[in-house]
């Protein structure tokens, strides 16, 4: 027992003096030795922890040169400004030498320019606030100053003078260390652009383009890691001479933005003993102005020939577009358009319609054409010389007339685009007028019905529609038949010379069927997927159309459509735009005979059949109850 007592009265003053370190007062400072370069600032933060009193604490800092035998020698202090030793006097005054605070229990030394004979140990000490004296008040680092051996030059500065834009910009700075410490360099090419002009950081006008970076990975600055990714920007280090290394920047297309003042900026690295990278050294070396001039102020399209152009059906058309101001020293695709803007009735050039494209011509030389592909064989677009594109129609049709521009986009520094690559600016030149003299043409189209038995079921019908085409020269007429369902009550009458047909309302009713075509070069087309459907000219100006075996649904309402194709002097046919739509046929199919028969048959065995059923079944009943009667009586 009296063991126990004396261990306990040993224990308890241990745990009471542990329970109070625990509270102390402790001061930190990062772990050495530290390595700074001469000529750069030092930064050495303090922190203290475990103290009693205000949460403002003051902080003193003392040096103990390698010389000084372990004399020290007071730096700066943040509760005594007679503190400084003589060596510290006027560089405290200065603001070289200063104590910046963090917080109330944080500061750090600052050096703005650390020199030879600032080295040796840093001690960081607390005067006390506490009501006992207990803990660390202070604690040291040994900071070691290497000399400045950090090197950058260029080998050529930016003139000054405008550069096109879409012009290859390149960049060199030579940059390296001799350092007999392990530390790793960055190089960081920059721009400062005009006044007003935000960086990345909140700053003015100050932008990182790209960087190498201490470990040598290839950094993009934030506004420029698109054009990084699409290889638009690159950055290459070369070996160099005497451990000093070539940094090569590449901008494969300059832009309007790319405008400003241009610099490189090399950057020394350690890494200190708690593994944090330092930045020990910097220096920063301008390059000169690039000013950018946008395309959009030397860029014309033109276009040949001017004004107005009118033409006989059949000739050709030749029309000429001309880029101008291209810069020279850059390489850029072109996307050349030809558009065309007309009345589709082929009424007067310009006078309406909706802007199409006639045909383009790819950066790569590839020719496409747009809607109307029977133009791929009637007419080229060529590059006739550079910058000069030319398009043909070796026979011209009334539709197309209209108002023709040539529209180039322009990817200025691409050569071949991607598909994504969005142009660097487009134009359009003025439109040229043209207009076709096309000989006057009349149409006119007739429908009706052959006389004949009425039309049943299963019946074939015949419908005939005249076609006429007045004009001179070789005409001929394409027609077509389309089929409305039979109107109902309230649909709009259309008077004809024949017939006074109900016509279905469009807005109420669904769109006419197209039932068969006669093209103009005696090809049929039919349409239907239900009857069996001919279609066949008897002759120069009359057409049939029949329809074997109707069923219900080949009845409504009929109209035939014509249209007439002329033949230019090279003996291909073109559309002239005229018109006509025939008189309404209205075609019903009435009940076979059989029908008739065997409608009543079917009602009458089914009544017959319900009659014995009804009959049979009361019978039963009638002799069941009976029968139960019976037996129920004996």
């Amino acid at each position: 027992m009296r063991t126990a007592m004396a261990s306990m009265k040993t224990i308890f003053p241990c745990l009471l003096w542990g329970l109070q370190c625990v509270l102390c007062r402790d001061v930190f400072l990062p772990p050495g030795t530290l390595y700074r370069v001469a000529g750069f600032p030092l930064s050495l933060p303090c922190a203290v922890s475990g103290y009693d009193g205000p949460r403002t604490q003051d902080f003193e800092w003392f040096l103990i040169r390698d010389d000084a035998e372990g004399r020290q020698m007071g730096v700066v202090s943040t509760r005594d400004e007679g503190f400084p030793y003589a060596p510290f006097q006027a560089r405290v005054k200065s603001g070289e030498v200063r104590v910046e605070r963090d917080s109330g229990d944080k500061v750090r030394l600052v050096i703005q320019r650390l020199r030879a004979d600032d080295q040796g140990k840093y001690e960081c000490y607390t005067p006390s606030t506490d009501t006992t004296y207990q803990g660390n008040y202070s604690t040291t680092v040994p900071v070691k100053v290497i000399p400045d051996t950090l090197q950058i030059s260029f080998s050529r500065s930016l003139s000054g003078q405008p550069v096109p834009e879409g012009a290859e910009l390149t960049l060199t700075c030579s940059a390296g260390i001799q350092s007999e410490q392990l530390t790793h360099l960055s190089v960081t090419f920059g721009k400062r652009g005009e006044a007003g002009e935000a960086s990345e950081s909140g700053g003015v006008g100050v932008r990182e383009v790209i960087s190498i970076d201490k470990l040598l990975g290839v950094v993009p600055g934030p506004a420029y890691r698109k054009r990084y990714e699409d290889g638009e920007i690159t950055l290459e280090k070369r070996n160099g001479e005497a451990g000093v290394d070539v940094y090569v920047m590449k901008m494969r297309a300059v832009r309007p933005p790319d405008t400003g003042a241009y610099f490189c900026e090399a950057s020394q690295w350690i890494r200190d003993p708690d593994r944090s990278w330092q930045k020990i050294a910097q220096r920063t070396l301008d390059i000169g102005n690039l000013t950018v001039q946008r395309l959009a102020e030397s860029l014309s399209i033109t276009s040949s020939p001017k004004g107005e152009v009118t033409l006989q059906v059949g000739s050709p058309l030749i029309l000429t577009c001309e880029v101008l101001g291209l810069p020279s020293e850059v390489s850029s695709g072109l996307l050349v358009q030809w558009t065309k803007k007309g009345s589709e009735s082929g009424g007067v050039a310009g006078s309406g319609g909706v802007e199409v494209e006639v045909a383009r011509m790819s950066p790569d030389g590839v020719v496409s054409w747009g809607d109307d592909l029977s133009r791929a064989s009637g007419g080229s677009m060529e590059k006739v010389a550079e910058g000069r594109y030319s398009l043909k129609l070796f026979s011209a049709r009334p539709l197309d007339s209209g108002v023709y521009r040539c529209v180039v986009s322009v990817y200025a520094g691409e050569r071949n685009p991607g598909v994504s690559t969005p142009a660097t600016l487009t134009q359009r030149s003025e439109g040229v007028t043209v207009n076709l003299k096309s000989k006057d043409v009349l149409v006119a189209a007739v429908a009706h019905l052959p006389r004949g038995p009425l039309l049943k079921r299963g019946s074939t019908i015949t419908l005939i529609c005249n076609a006429t085409v007045t004009t001179t020269g070789p005409a001929q007429a394409q027609v077509q038949w389309l089929r409305w369902p039979i109107p109902e009550r309230g649909g709009k009458k259309i008077p004809s010379p024949a017939f006074d047909v109900t016509l279905p309302d469009p807005s109420v009713q669904k769109r006419p069927i197209l039932v068969a075509a006669l093209m103009y070069d005696g090809v049929a087309k039919i349409y239907t997927n239900g009857s069996e459907v001919s279609v066949e000219r008897l002759s120069a100006g009359s057409y049939r159309l029949r329809v074997h075996a109707a069923t219900m649904e080949d009845q409504g309402v009929y109209v035939c459509h014509a249209q007439a194709f002329g033949q230019d002097p090279h003996g291909g046919w073109y559309n002239t735009g005229a018109k006509a739509e025939s008189n309404a046929v209205t075609v019903y199919l009435y009940a076979r005979a059989a029908d008739l028969v065997l409608i009543p048959l079917v009602i009458g065995v089914s009544s017959s059949l319900f009659v014995g059923i009804v009959i049979i079944a009361t019978v039963t009943c009638c002799f069941m109850k009976r029968l139960a009667r019976q037996r129920a009586i004996k």
